[in-house]
This record gives structure tokens, C-alpha cells and sequence, in this order.
């Protein structure tokens, strides 16, 4: 008999979410994960009271009261909104494209002004029917000003090619916002735990036996030995020995500063569009919270190209991708007592309230 119903592959939100429900109804739980910490990429180090988001900056919101009441119930939030900054050759601009945006670029006064400013430099580019590439498709919907100074250095640089080079599919969209409200999200709740990330994924794993500094691959016959099902948080490729090939992602590179001063920029997220600097944002870590320390700790984060053994963190689903996906999709079909979840297994870059909705799923699905 084997000592677990579920070995847990990944101590991220997905895993531990599902671990979590998975004690709930009886059942026992081995969760295992490579790195030294649980928590996956929403882990927060502490250092001198300020919880550093190590993976990049992790805001929770969400228009579903269930996953929000959810994540509440575990522990409490805060009241956290983002409202990021754009910084260009000296010049600050408010995100998302709002009124306050527009009356920054052109001077604009009323969303009226702001309309016929933005229809006037669309109006330039009426002549490409069908956009080719990311800048054709941006131009197209927002004009030049808002492109060349607020979309083309970030996107270029978050994705390693000239915007002639990417495909369009990328910004299908640009949401315009003629109000002067700098809150990003729509969304009707928002926030970020107190205490940090891991005060949550440390609720949601209590009293469930996890073992860190453990590579599943390292020692996948003597850990798939112990139980009768299995949930795969990973790179599904990986999971079948990249059999169909590699699936392609971009990475991020990560430059930590601790200084001697109580507030670096003012605002948690500072964005960087032009092409001359080559971090694409600044976090200043102390803001999600509110904190007060005399202090700070900020994070310069660097669009990376990705190799094994970097972090994958944007999946590139381009139709080579998305094919070779759709053949690992088919072999994890065909598995009967293996499970597959999160961002990873499902090629996706995916928001933490899906990623809880999506293990919420999982787990009435197949625990009843």
C-alpha cells in the first residue's frame, strides 16, 4: 500500500492550493519542490521587515468574490492598489492610459480632447488594413506618441526583437481610460496579504508533510513509489523528457539593492520604455505593504533570454509553440493517475487568482 493518496510536484500557488483542498477532504499529501523555499515565484524574502518579492512583483487582484473570499478566509489582505509609473527620458507618465497620461503627453483636459487627439494620430496609420508585425498593430490602435514612448523600448525589451520583428497577436488590444484614475486593474478586489506571500502558501500547506531541495527528477521512481496519484506543477515538457521538443520561453534576470534611505521612487512599480535603459522596471519592495522603515530594497528586473536551468516565466505562444504544446496536451490526456497544473504544465502565463480558480477546479473535480 502506498503511504500517499497525492505526491505534489511544485509548493507554488497551484500546488498548494490543491494540496490544501486535498487535506481538507482526508486526504494524505507529500509536496515536493527543487528550491529551498515554498512558495514558487510569489515567495517573499525578508529582509530587514521588507518583504522582497523575489520573482518580480506579484499583486493580487480579481473580479471573483469565491477566489477572493477564498485566499481572505486563509488570511488577511491589504488594501494595495497598483497604480504604476512610466518613465521616459526624464519625463513620468501614470499607467494604464488614462486622463492624467494624455494630459501629460498633449495637455489634454477633458476625455473629449483626449478622444480626438488619440482618433487624430490613429487616423495616420487607417492605411494598413492588415497589420504585419507588433508596431504596425500598435501604431494602428494607439498613434505614435503613445507607441514611441510608452510601448515600443518596454515591449522590445521584454521580448529580445524589434517590434517589425514580433507578431501582432501580441497587443490585440490597448485599453484607453478617459477618467483620472491611475488604479491598473479593473478589477473589484485587490490587494496583497499582510505579512507577505508567504504567510499564505504557509496556511495553505499547514500540517501537510513538504520536503524542500528535492528534484522530482532526481528521484522520480522512488517518489512516484509512494503514491497512488500524482499532480505536476512543472514544465510539462520537461515532464516527458522534451520527447516533442522545447517549448520556448523569455526569462528575467533580477539586480537586489538594499539602501541606506527611507524612499527610493515613491511608487511599488516604476517602469522603463525607452530602449537606451535596459531594465524594463524598478521595484521598491516597502511600498506593497506601506512600510515605514528607514530603509529600502529595491529590485532592478531585466528581461532575460531563456536557457535550462533559468527560471521560465513568459511562455511564447507562437504557433510553433502552441503545436508542440497541443502534442504534450495529447501524451498528459493518455495519463491515468497523473494530474497536471499551474502555469507551467499549461504553457500559459497566468494571473494568481486563475491559478487559484484553476486549482479550486481541479480539486472538485477529482475529490468530489
Amino acid at each position: 500500500m502506498k503511504k500517499y493518496d497525492y505526491l505534489i510536484v511544485g509548493a507554488g500557488l497551484f500546488g498548494s492550493v490543491f494540496a490544501h483542498e486535498a487535506k481538507r477532504m482526508g486526504k494524505s499529501c507529500l509536496v515536493v519542490d527543487k528550491r529551498i523555499h515554498r512558495g514558487g515565484n510569489i515567495y517573499c524574502e525578508d529582509i530587514g521587515g521588507i518583504h522582497v518579492h523575489k520573482y518580480g512583483a506579484h499583486i493580487f487582484h480579481t473580479d471573483n468574490k469565491e477566489v477572493w473570499d477564498y485566499v481572505n478566509a486563509l488570511v488577511p489582505f491589504n488594501r494595495y492598489t497598483n497604480s504604476p509609473i512610466a518613465y521616459y527620458k526624464g519625463e513620468l507618465y501614470n499607467l494604464p492610459f488614462n486622463m492624467n497620461t494624455f494630459y501629460r503627453l498633449w495637455g489634454v483636459k477633458t476625455p473629449a480632447e483626449a478622444r480626438a487627439k488619440i482618433n487624430e494620430q490613429r487616423n495616420e496609420y487607417a492605411g494598413i488594413a492588415e497589420p504585419a508585425n507588433l508596431e504596425e498593430q500598435a501604431l494602428k490602435l494607439c498613434g505614435r506618441d503613445i507607441y514611441e514612448r510608452l510601448i515600443k523600448g518596454y515591449t522590445e525589451k521584454q521580448w529580445g526583437r524589434a517590434a517589425t520583428e514580433l507578431p501582432p497577436f501580441i497587443i490585440k488590444r490597448i485599453p484607453f481610460r478617459f477618467v483620472f484614475d491611475n488604479n491598473y486593474f479593473n478589477d473589484a478586489y485587490q490587494g496583497i496579504p499582510i505579512g507577505g506571500y508567504n504567510k499564505l502558501i504557509d496556511k495553505l500547506l499547514e500540517g501537510i508533510e513538504v520536503r524542500l531541495n528535492t528534484n522530482y527528477f532526481e528521484h522520480r521512481d522512488e517518489l512516484d513509489g509512494m503514491a497512488e496519484n500524482i499532480l505536476f506543477t512543472g514544465c510539462i515538457d520537461e515532464f516527458y523528457d522534451y520527447q516533442c521538443g522545447h517549448l520556448e520561453y523569455r526569462s528575467l534576470r533580477f539586480e537586489q539593492k538594499c539602501l541606506d534611505e527611507e524612499d527610493f521612487q515613491g511608487n511599488a512599480v516604476v517602469n522603463y520604455t525607452e530602449c537606451e535603459v535596459p531594465y524594463t522596471r524598478i521595484i521598491e519592495h516597502k511600498h506593497f505593504e506601506f512600510g515605514r522603515q528607514s530603509t529600502t530594497v529595491i529590485t532592478y528586473e531585466y528581461p532575460d533570454d531563456y536557457a535550462l536551468g533559468k527560471e521560465p516565466y513568459y511562455p511564447i505562444n507562437d504557433a510553433r509553440n502552441s503545436a508542440m504544446f497541443a502534442q504534450y496536451q495529447k501524451l498528459a490526456m493518455k495519463e491515468e493517475n497523473v494530474l497536471f497544473g499551474g502555469r507551467l504544465a499549461g504553457y500559459t502565463y497566468a494571473d494568481m487568482d486563475d491559478t487559484v480558480a484553476a486549482a479550486l477546479a481541479l480539486s472538485k473535480k477529482v475529490l468530489g
